[in-house]
């Protein structure tokens, strides 16, 4: 513990495997964890690049709707984790991105491209 009665931060890579699905405010490292951990995501943005990550994952089919900070209630919250959790295609298609994401070599990738783009 860091301070009295608050956890020291836990490493995304390492939760959210264990998990069924994250509410979380959709700024794209947090996105990225989630996906690359292939779990759904309930996304409650309230600033910067958090929106377009919500609706970019709802468009894909990759989570239910984003909701906004200032309309969260406990039932859309509910309603968006009863999709998370439900919705099997979803889940499915989360869970392929994440096996194509841990499957990627993304330093190897980057490398390839400052190569070309010198080259």
């Amino acid at each position: 513990m860091s301070r009295e009665g608050q956890l020291d931060p836990i490493p995304h890579d390492w939760l959210f495997p264990q998990v069924a699905a994250v509410v979380h405010h959709g700024g794209m490292g947090t996105t990225a964890a989630a996906l690359r951990a292939g779990v759904p995501a309930i996304i409650v943005p309230f600033f910067a690049d958090q929106p377009f990550w919500g609706r970019r994952l709802a468009h894909l089919h990759l989570a239910p709707p984003p909701i906004p900070q200032q309309q969260l209630t406990a039932e859309r919250l509910a309603a968006a984790i009863r999709t998370a959790m439900g919705d099997r295609d979803l889940r499915g298609r989360v869970r392929a991105i994440g096996n194509l994401i841990q499957a990627e070599d993304g330093v190897a990738r980057a490398v390839e491209a400052i190569h070309q783009f010198i080259n």
